[in-house]
C-alpha cells in the first residue's frame, strides 16, 4: 500500500489521456504553491483560476462525459476508476476544489439520466466548454428528504410550469451552468412518507419532477452563500420561475429515482477525497514528529505516538484498499448485481469517519504544529468533520446497509443456522457451548447444499462472488440506468467467509473472523424484535457491527489483488478487532437489549493479538514517509 505522491505518481493504470490530464492537475496545484492555495483558502477567493485551468484543459469535460454524448472524442466517458482518482487528488489538495468537482457529478447525474435529449446535448456543450453544474435538492426546512419538497410547480395552459420555491445548500449555485432541480407539481400527488404502509404505488410518486434550472435566467434569485468558505454553498429563490417542456428531465416515480441514484453515485466519491485529505495529513504530521527532539528523543520515539501513527497508518491503509476495491464493484453493477449499493454506502460511511478518527489521531501527533497557518492540516481537519454529513448523513446510510444484512450475512448455504432459533436457551447459552455447534451446522449447510433442491436453487441465485478488476478505459452506463431505488431486500450477495478464510494464517484477521461468525450467531438467535426494528438507535448498534464485516471482506480482496505487506494486514484487522468489540460493548449497553441479545453480544468481545515486530514493521513503514514529499510553497 503506497500514499499518492505527487512527485512520483505515473497512473500508470490508466490510459494515456487520462494519465496526461491527472498529470496536469497535479502540475496546476504545485505550480500554484501551498502558499497561494492556503491564501485563497483564508481569503475566501473564489477558485476562479482553477476553473479556468479545468476550462483550458477540458478536465470536467472529458472526465464527465458519457461516451453517448462524447461525439467522437475516445477520451470522454464515465469512467467510475479515473473519477475516483480525480476525487483522491483534490481531496489532497484541499477541499474546496473537491468540492466543485463532487457537486457537478451530483449535478450532471440526474441530466445523464434523463431520455430530455435536449437537455442532455445542452449539458454536454456546456461542459465542453468549462462549465459547471449544482444539484437542487436540498432545502432549508427539509434537508436532503427526498420525499418532501417545497419547490412549487404549477402547469400552465400553454404548457410547462412556473416554478416558485427556495433551495438551500446548493454547492455551485452562484455559477453553474445548469441547475438539476427536484420539485413538486401542484395538481399532483407525492409521497405521505408519516402515513405510507407497505408498497407505494407509482400515483403517489406522480407529483415529483426533476428539471434544469438556469441561474442567468429572469426569477432565478441568489440569496446568499451559506458557510464562511471559498466553495459557494448557495441558496436560492424561484420566483414565478418558468420550466419549459425541454427543461424537464424527469416526472414522477422516475424524479424520486433519479435523486436517490444521483445520490448513489455522487456520495462513492466521499471517501476518495477523505483518502486524498488524509495522505497529505499524514506527510505533514510524519515530517514534524519524526523531526522534532523533545526531552532527548524524536517525537516519534514516545510509545503514545508510536501507537497513533501506526494506527493511523493501518486506518489509512484500510481506506484505500477498501476503496481500490469498492471501484471494482461499482464498475462491475448490472441490474442483476446491485451489491453496489452496499459497497457505496459504507465507502461514504465508513471511510469518511475513518478519515475523521486519523484527523483526530494526527492531531496528538502534530499538535501545535497542525494549527499554523503554513500548513495543510487544518484545513483538512475542518473538512473531515463535513464529509461524514455529506450526501445522506452516517445514519441514513446505515439505514441502508442494514437493509442488506440478512442477505450478506446468510448465504443460502447457512441454513442450518436457522436451527439454533429452536434451541431452548440458545441465545443466552455460553459460547463453549454455542459456537461449536454453530459451526456445525454451517458445515452440515455446505455439505447438504449441492444435494437438496431447494438449497442448490437458492445457492444458483446468489450473485457471482467473484468481481474482477475493473481498471480498462470503459463507459460505466448502468451507473445511469440504476433502475427504481426499490427491492433492495432481493440482493444476492455471495459467501463472505471465503475472503476470510483465505487469509486465516494471519492472526487478527482469524481473530475477525470469530467475531463475524459469533455475529452470525447474534442474529440467528436474537434477532432484532418488531419493536428494535422501529428503534434507529439500537439498530445504528447493530449496523456498526454489520458493515465492519463486508469493510474488512473487500479489504481483504484486495489486500489478495495487491500482494499486501502481511504486517500492514495484520495491524488493519487489529484495528478492526478492537472496533468490533467497541460496538459490541455499546450494544450490549443498549437499555431496549434483550438479555439474550446482551449474552450474544459479549460473546463479540475479543483481544487482538499483539505483536511487537508486526506494530515495528508499521511503524517503519510510516516513518519512511519523512521527507518523501513536500508542498511547493
Amino acid at each position: 500500500m503506497e500514499l499518492f505522491n505527487p512527485t512520483t505518481s505515473e497512473f500508470a493504470e490508466f490510459d494515456a489521456r487520462t494519465r496526461e490530464l491527472l498529470r496536469a492537475t497535479v502540475e496546476y496545484f504545485e505550480g500554484r504553491g501551498k502558499n497561494q492555495l492556503l491564501a485563497d483558502h483564508r481569503d475566501r477567493v473564489w477558485y476562479a483560476d482553477f476553473l479556468d485551468f479545468v476550462k483550458r484543459e477540458k478536465v470536467f469535460a472529458t472526465f464527465l462525459t458519457p461516451a453517448a454524448l462524447a461525439e467522437g472524442n475516445p477520451d470522454k466517458r464515465w469512467d467510475t476508476a479515473r473519477i475516483a482518482r480525480m476525487s483522491q487528488i483534490l481531496g489532497f489538495y484541499g477541499m474546496e476544489y473537491w468540492y466543485v468537482w463532487q457537486v457537478t457529478v451530483l449535478g450532471l447525474a440526474p441530466i445523464w439520466q434523463s431520455r430530455n435529449e435536449v437537455a442532455r446535448r445542452r449539458a454536454a456543450n456546456l461542459l465542453d466548454s468549462g462549465g459547471i453544474f449544482a444539484f437542487g435538492l436540498s432545502e432549508q426546512a427539509h434537508g436532503a428528504d427526498v420525499y418532501s419538497t417545497d419547490m412549487l410547480l404549477t402547469p400552465r395552459a400553454a404548457g410547462g410550469f412556473v416554478a416558485n420555491g427556495s433551495k438551500y445548500y446548493i454547492g455551485n449555485g452562484n455559477a453553474a451552468a445548469m441547475v438539476s432541480t427536484f420539485g413538486r407539481r401542484t395538481d399532483a400527488s407525492v409521497v405521505d412518507v408519516s402515513a405510507a404502509l407497505g408498497r407505494i404505488s407509482d400515483d403517489e410518486y406522480a407529483g415529483y419532477l426533476f428539471f434544469a434550472a438556469d441561474p442567468t435566467a429572469d426569477g432565478y434569485r441568489l440569496r446568499k452563500n451559506v458557510v464562511d468558505s471559498q466553495m459557494y454553498v448557495a441558496a436560492f429563490d424561484l420566483e414565478d420561475y418558468p420550466v419549459d417542456d425541454d427543461a424537464v428531465l424527469h416526472t414522477g416515480r422516475e424524479a424520486f429515482d433519479a435523486a436517490m441514484n444521483t445520490v448513489n453515485v455522487g456520495k462513492f466519491n466521499l471517501g476518495f477525497g477523505a483518502i486524498g485529505a488524509c495522505e497529505h495529513a499524514m506527510y505533514e504530521a510524519i515530517d514534524h514528529a519524526d523531526r522534532r527532539i523533545l526531552f532527548g528523543q524524536r517525537v516519534t520515539e514516545f510509545p503514545q505516538v508510536q501507537s497513533l501513527v501506526t494506527d493511523s497508518f493501518g486506518r489509512l491503509a484500510a481506506m484505500k484498499l477498501y476503496s481500490e476495491r469498492a471501484v471494482d464493484y461499482m464498475r462491475s453493477a448490472h441490474a442483476g448485481d446491485r451489491r453496489y449499493l452496499l459497497v457505496s454506502a459504507i465507502e461514504k460511511m465508513t471511510v469518511t469517519r475513518q478519515g475523521q478518527r486519523i484527523y483526530e489521531d494526527l492531531a496528538d501527533v502534530i499538535a501545535a504544529r497542525g494549527f499554523e497557518n503554513d500548513m495543510y492540516f487544518p484545513n483538512g481537519m475542518q473538512a473531515m468533520l463535513g464529509l461524514p454529513r455529506l450526501e445522506g448523513t452516517v445514519h441514513v446510510n446505515m439505514a441502508l446497509a442494514l437493509k442488506f444484512m440478512p442477505n450478506y450475512m446468510f448465504h443460502p448455504t447457512d441454513a442450518g443456522l436457522a436451527a439454533l432459533r429452536s434451541v431452548p436457551g440458545a441465545g443466552r447459552a455460553p459460547s463453549a457451548v454455542i459456537d461449536p455447534l454453530a459451526e456445525a451446522l454451517r458445515w452440515s449447510g455446505r455439505a447438504v447444499a449441492p444435494v437438496v433442491p431447494r438449497l442448490r436453487s437458492e445457492t444458483a441465485k446468489t450473485a457471482p462472488q467473484d468481481v474482477r478488476v475493473r481498471r480498462e478505459p470503459s463507459d460505466d452506463t448502468f451507473l445511469f440506468k440504476q433502475g427504481p431505488s426499490s427491492r433492495l431486500g432481493k440482493i444476492r450477495f455471495g459467501r463472505w467467509r471465503e475472503a476470510f478464510d483465505g487469509f486465516a494464517h494471519i492472526p487478527n484477521v482469524a481473530v475477525f473472523t470469530e467475531q463475524a461468525a459469533a455475529f452470525q450467531v447474534l442474529l440467528a438467535t436474537a434477532a432484532p424484535t418488531d419493536e428494535q426494528q422501529r428503534d434507529v438507535d439500537f439498530l445504528f448498534a447493530i449496523g456498526e457491527l454489520f458493515t465492519l464485516i463486508p469493510y474488512g471482506q473487500l479489504i481483504l480482496e484486495q489486500a489478495d489483488i495487491d500482494d499486501a505487506d502481511p504486517a500492514v494486514v495484520d495491524h488493519i484487522f487489529d484495528l478492526l478487532v478492537r472496533e468490533f468489540s467497541r460496538h459490541a460493548v455499546t450494544l450490549n449497553g443498549k437499555p431496549t437489549a434483550t438479555p439474550e441479545q446482551q449474552t450474544r453480544s459479549l460473546n463479540l468481545i475479543r483481544r487482538p493479538i499483539a505483536d511487537p515486530a508486526r506494530k515495528a514493521a508499521v511503524l517503519a513503514r510510516a516513518r519512511a514517509l519523512v521527507g518523501a514529499y513536500e508542498m511547493a510553497p
